[in-house]
């Protein structure tokens, strides 16, 4: 279920900058906006994710999101595989570390909002 909050701008970067300071702390891992963006669509929005179809989303070339992909990747948030159907395209995997690395950020929204 969603709730509505009403936040003014300030406490709503106020919020982000809480949580983005938790997240520094908490984990190692650095993820630009971008790569964030890319990474929440394929936790968010059901699947297939293709290298094609993320940067069509974005609205940035594909050697963006393969640039962000490779480094999620080394990160071992996200998976790639040749898709059987049609080899010419790469379909974008969920993996459980990258859904524990989601879980963990959603779990520091809630403590920020909460203080």
């Amino acid at each position: 279920m969603i709730m509505a909050v009403e936040l003014t701008a300030t406490q709503a970067l106020g919020l982000w900058h809480a949580v983005s300071l938790d997240q520094v702390r908490h984990d190692g891992r650095d993820l630009t906006l971008r790569q964030m963006a890319i990474l929440l669509h394929i936790y968010l929005v059901p699947p297939p994710h293709s290298v094609r179809g993320l940067a069509a989303v974005l609205d940035v070339t594909k050697p963006v999101v393969t640039r962000a992909l490779d480094t999620m990747g080394a990160m071992g948030l996200v998976d790639r595989q040749r898709d059987e159907r049609d080899r010419r395209n790469v379909v974008i995997k969920r993996t459980v570390a990258g859904a524990l690395f989601l879980e963990s950020l959603g779990d520091l929204i809630i403590a920020a909002a909460r203080r």
